[in-house]
């Protein structure tokens, strides 16, 4: 099969074909890590993703309210990931979303492209798979959908889906949401550092200036799947990303020299830290390698929503607070879009996820 530079996974999918096309393949060294995703969730042996309950995070009482920073902080130190529970976001709003990404993806892909990017012209909202710009030179086992959700000016309404109608009210009232959410994070971490509660936000640019980007990730059945990734091993760019999805397993965190399975908790909403937070923390707090999954019998569904740093006001560095004699600086100061680049640039060339 020859694909188009356009060709939707869901396409190949639903064509009815046994073997994926070769693009899709993963490299031989790669290929004996990829395993049975849906025989994984069943593996309770070794270690499991932290789940945070945050009941307490407005707690009146000290010592309570202490408790629960430490769980969050100790999960941000360790595991850089966490599911989030009793976050403060009803289930309502949450299925309303859920809905919304469903029923959009779940139109022909004819109607989903008239809402397509070009990535060509800098058009990179919309509807889109992904181009072979990774590391392996390979595509990944996905379509999506891209556009900013916050701050309101800093959105384009015009690229969000009109059908289903609810879309844009329900992913609006989601994304103000999540960025109170942030400030929340935001704030334990800061205290954990010894900074003042509101420092790390400032840092990634305050009310103004952080920017939330909402990815809805869709894959497909794949007739391969020991074969193909949906997204390959990376450690995500911004501050914090907050992941929905729709209870089909898929994610994949490399701990301890392993990949270890995030197993699906209800109500729960996955948060990884991201490079941004890293840097600023010195390395005390980890952003995760981590690489999604597919399978031959179920679709996954997941959203993703990046809390992104302005690209070139401020510049990424360890903060001095965090940085003594005995721990100097790990990494460079560099803006945002330098770090970006940094990344794809190391990766286009010896393949690796470095910082």
């Amino acid at each position: 099969m020859v694909l188009s530079t356009n060709t939707r996974v869901e396409s190949l999918s639903k064509s009815g074909i046994h073997q994926i096309p070769k693009e899709y393949i993963r490299p031989q060294d790669e290929l004996p890590t990829i395993t049975n995703i849906l025989d994984e969730t069943t593996n309770d042996q070794g270690p499991q993703l932290p789940t945070i309950d945050l009941n307490d995070i407005n707690s009146d009482d000290p010592k309570t309210l202490e408790n629960c920073r430490n769980e969050l902080r100790k999960a941000a130190t360790d595991w850089g990931v966490m599911h989030l529970i009793n976050h403060g976001i009803s289930d309502d709003l949450i299925a309303r979303v859920k809905a919304a990404g469903e029923s959009f993806f779940g139109l022909p892909v004819e109607e989903k492209e008239k809402h397509c990017n070009d990535i060509a012209v800098g058009k990179i909202q919309g509807y889109g798979s992904k181009l072979a710009n990774n590391a392996s030179g390979q595509l990944e086992w996905e379509d999506y959908f891209f556009h900013t959700v916050f701050p309101e000016e800093k959105r384009d309404l015009t690229v969000w889906p009109t059908t289903p109608s609810d879309y844009i009210p329900a992913t609006a009232e989601y994304a103000k949401k999540i960025r109170a959410l942030t400030t929340k994070i935001l704030s334990v971490l800061s205290l954990g550092l010894g900074l003042d509660a509101g420092r790390l936000e400032e840092e990634v640019g305050g009310a103004d200036e952080l920017l939330l980007q909402l990815k809805i990730n869709y894959y497909p059945k794949c007739p391969q799947p020991e074969l193909a990734l949906g997204v390959e091993a990376h450690t995500d760019l911004c501050a914090l990303t907050f992941i929905l999805h729709n209870m089909v397993p898929g994610l994949q965190l490399f701990y301890g020299g392993q990949w270890v399975t995030a197993k699906c908790v209800p109500d729960s909403i996955i948060m990884h830290i991201g490079d941004t937070i890293e840097i600023l923390s010195n390395g005390k707090y980890k952003s995760i390698l981590h690489r999604a999954l597919v399978n031959k019998e179920k679709v996954r569904v997941s959203w993703a929503v990046f809390c992104e740093p302005p690209k070139e006001k401020i510049i990424l560095k360890p903060l001095p607070e965090t940085v003594s004699e005995a721990e100097p600086p790990l990494f460079p100061p560099r803006t945002f879009q330098q770090h970006m680049e940094h990344k794809l640039f190391k990766k286009k060339n010896d393949g690796l996820d470095p910082k």
